[in-house]
Parts: C-alpha cells; structure tokens; sequence
C-alpha cells in the first residue's frame, strides 16, 4: 500500500512540475508566473480541485511519443472565489508552449461542460502558442471544440479570459466569444497571424507588440477589455470582477455588505454642471458618489472613452452603469461607444444586472468618416440592445439629450422603467442653435433677431419640464438626492418581470 501511495506523489510531483525546473526558470525570467501559479493566486486557499493531471497526449508522429508530460500543456479543475465556485483552466506555456492538442481540449471542454451544466462561471488562464502543429487536424478539431462550448455557454454562465501570454491562429477565437478579456501588458498579445506572417504576406513589418500588444487591443482594436500591468495584479482584479457578477443566468449577482446609507446626500452635485453649456465635466464624478462606498468596476476604460461603461454596487447590489462622458468629443455617440455600450448592455441583460444609464448627450458625432463606416448601423446596435433588455432600467438626464441620441440612451421609449432627469437637463431635438438656423433662416442675417429666436427656444426647450408633461420624464430630482432616488428607484424593480415575444433570436444589426 506504502509503495502505491509512494507511486502515486510521485507522479503528482512530476505533473505539477509541468515543463520542468528549467523552463519555470524561464518563465520567471521572462516576469510571468506559472499555471498553478496563477491559479493560487486566483482562487481561494486550498480550495482547487483539479481534474485530468494525468492526461497525456496520444499523438506519435514526429518523435512525439518520447515526450508525454502530464497535464498535457494545461490545468483545468475548479475551485472558489470569497467562497463561489468557478471552472478555470490555466495554460502552461512550459510543456510545450501551451500548445493545443486533442487532450489539451478535451480537458478544457470538460470543464466548460461542468460549468454550463452546474452553473458557474468559466475563467481562461491564456498562455499558448496557438495549435500543436504535430498533431495537424485533431488540434485544429480541438479549438473547433471549444468554441462550440463557448457558444453554448454565452449568456448561460460568465465566461472571462486572461491573456498571459502569447495567444496566436485559432487560440484567440475561444478568448473573443467570452464576455470579458483581459490582457497583461508586455507580457501578452493576441494576433491571427504574427509579425514574420504579416511581413511576408504584406511586407509590413511591426513587432508583436505594436500588432497585437495590451496598448493595441484596449486602445484601438477594443478586443480587450483592461490591462494589467502583471500576473499578480490581473489575478486580483479578476477576483474582484467575480465579485460583481451572477454564477449564471438564472441567478442574480451577490449581495455584498455595504456601509454607506441609500439615503446619502451629495451636495456637491448641485454644481457638478457648469454655468456654460459648452464646459466639460467628469461624469465619472458623478458614478462615484452614487456608487457604494465609490467602489466602481470599470470596463474597457481605454477605449471609446466618450461613453463609460462598468459596474457599481447600490445597497449592495450590482448595477451596471452605462454614461456619457462631457471630457471626450462633449459625450458624443460615435461608431465606436455605440459598439463598446450596446455590448455591455447585452451582458447586462443576459445576466440579469440592472441598468443605470447617465445621460449627457449631444447627438452622433457628425462627419465623412463616420457615415462611412457605418455609424447608422452601429448606433443601432445600442438602440437594439437598451430596446432589447428587460431587466431594470433607469435613467438620469444630467444636461444634454438631443436628437435620436436623446431615444438611444435608454429612453422611456425603450421601456425605461425608471426616467429622471436633473433641472439642468436640456432634451430636445437639437440644440438652440442650430434649431434657430433651421427653423428661422430668413433672420440670419440679423443678428439681434437670431438672438432673440435663440433666447426664446431655450427658454422654451432647454429644459426637463415639456417631455415631464408627456410623461417621458417621470420626474425632476435635485441633484443632490442622486442617489437615494436611483437607489429607491432599483428596490422597486427587484420584481420586475418583463419578456419578449417569443422568437429563436433577434436579429441585431450586426
């Protein structure tokens, strides 16, 4: 019995070496941690329980018989955070660069099943150099695979993925079609074919970095989702991002203990909004002091940021905030906010999270480049998603809410539940200006008079009050008790019940 047991640590101290001494070495030096590394830092102490550790590959062509480690390139199992469960699986780069083999995936999709069928979040701990090549078609079979899993996922259970290192070819689809991605800097990059492919393809020649590096794919790309300066900090906020969300999607997310009282009172928002119309401010400011404790989860922070999107807790309870921001292009909707917030939206409504949408808007962002790139087309991938969603919604109109952005953004239209909007809110088709442009041309030249006929429209549409007598304003709060009323408005809706007409899916404008 003694030598059984024997046998059996020593095999288990084998396959937690993965690669060997040598190639952890190498993944130190490189200021990346291991696979089980990342998992200890991820999940609860000693609550990992793993699955498959001695899974070997099966493939012999190419010498590959003579080298089968166990784990086969990835530990998969599940394990809890502050207590929660969720699936992981966590690629190692030392056996054999985290390459995707047959088993490789059969081990993920295992635990994708688990999660879909037991109700738990899925994290993807992403260290791979794309497919076995070896192994030919069965790896590519593999990826095939997981995809299909994280198709059949989406929108049942959370699904997050880390990018911690190289993620090339088919190893970035699987991260693509989760609800979150987040990437390490210096250390991670994602592309469909690297810079040796790309320069003899288009003779462009870029570093993996400036192709597929964490500054690219927040800032431009919009495919990540944040970026964390290390391991270690990634692993954190991962955590704290859990925190915030349902284990899946007939459950609502966790209610955490909270300190702050519903009925707090913010003064300094009576001045938030400058005395000129035309002067920025930092919404920001604003989900701060509403948000408990100013605790607030921000999602694709480097990307679009005209419009913000993240996540807040009132009375302890999630709430996803989609807001315009004054600071970037006056809180303009473009192709790409459209594209970031409609989104988010999605993931709020297939997860039950309700929606606080803070209104200071313009209009679309005018001009050739936009037209041309289908900015119809995308703002009404936000209009579709708000119009979509039938968890609890409500809306603050801070100052502006012109045109048809004024009914993109969760407008009562749209079933907004919930539709308030601060004395300083301006909501009509457009603003004073060019409305007296159009309506009174024959007076351009006559500047006194096109003063007079500007004076009078404000004094006749830049105000709450005309769309509070049609009802599409429920009512006109102070600033100041921002957040007792949205709070109020939130405890009302945890009954809500709302659904659509029966259909396999619609059909968003994609």
């Amino acid at each position: 019995m003694k030598d059984i047991l024997g046998e059996l640590e020593t095999r288990r101290r084998e396959a937690r070496l993965g690669g060997g001494e040598r190639r952890i070495e190498a993944q130190h030096a490189r200021g990346k941690l291991t696979a089980r590394e990342r998992l200890e830092l991820l999940l609860d102490e000693g609550s990992f329980e793993e699955f498959d550790m001695f899974v070997r590959h099966r493939s012999t062509d190419f010498g590959m018989d003579k080298d089968r480690p166990y784990g086969d390139g990835v530990v998969t199992g599940w394990g809890t955070i502050n207590g929660r469960m969720v699936y992981v699986y966590s690629q190692d780069f030392t056996v054999f660069g985290g390459s995707l083999s047959e088993t490789h995936a059969q081990k993920i999709c295992k635990i994708m099943d688990m999660a879909v069928q037991n109700g738990a979040p899925v994290i993807g701990l992403n260290d791979s150099g794309g497919a076995r090549i070896q192994e030919g078609v069965a790896s590519l079979a593999g990826y095939a695979e997981v995809f299909q899993r994280n198709i059949m996922a989406s929108g049942v259970v959370p699904q997050i993925s880390v990018i911690m290192g190289p993620c090339a070819g088919g190893a970035v689809y699987s991260p693509a079609m989760t609800d979150f991605i987040f990437m390490v800097k210096d250390t991670s990059y994602m592309f469909v074919t690297g810079p040796d492919v790309v320069k003899t393809v288009t003779n462009e020649i870029v570093s993996a970095e400036q192709l597929g590096g964490a500054s690219t794919h927040t800032r431009k790309s919009s495919v990540a989702d944040g970026a964390f300066e290390n391991d270690v900090e990634a692993m954190s906020e991962i955590r704290r991002l859990v925190d915030f969300l349902p284990l899946h999607n007939r459950e609502k997310a966790p209610t955490r203990p909270f300190f702050d009282r519903p009925d707090r009172i913010e003064e300094s928002l009576d001045t938030l909004i400058p005395g000129n119309p035309n002067q920025p401010y930092d919404m920001k400011e604003l989900i701060l002091k509403i948000a408990d404790e100013g605790d607030f989860y921000e999602i694709q922070r480097d990307f679009a940021a005209n419009i913000i999107t993240g996540f807040v807790r009132l009375e302890g309870q999630t709430v996803g905030v989609v807001a315009n921001q004054p600071m970037v292009l006056a809180g303009c909707l473009d192709i790409d906010s459209s594209r970031k917030a409609a989104r988010f939206v999605r993931f709020c409504d297939a997860f039950e999270i309700p929606i606080l949408t803070l209104v200071d808007v313009p209009g679309f962002l005018p001009g050739t480049s936009q037209e041309h790139g289908g900015v119809i087309k995308h703002g009404a991938k936000l209009l579709f998603a708000y119009g979509e969603a039938t968890v609890p919604k409500v809306t603050v109109i801070t100052r502006k809410a012109y045109g048809g952005a004024y009914d993109v953004m969760s407008s009562k239209h749209l079933r907004g539940d919930f539709n308030y909007a601060w004395p300083t809110a301006e909501i009509a088709v457009m603003g004073a200006k060019g409305a007296v442009e159009i309506l009174m041309r024959a007076d351009l030249g006559d500047k006194e008079k096109i003063a007079g006929h500007t004076q009078r429209y404000e004094d006749r549409f830049a105000n709450p009050f005309i769309a509070a007598e049609r009802g599409f304003i429920d009512e006109v709060i102070q600033p100041h008790s921002t957040r007792l009323r949205v709070a109020r408005a939130f405890a009302s809706l945890r009954g809500k019940r709302q659904s659509m007409p029966w259909k396999k899916h619609g059909n968003i404008p994609l």
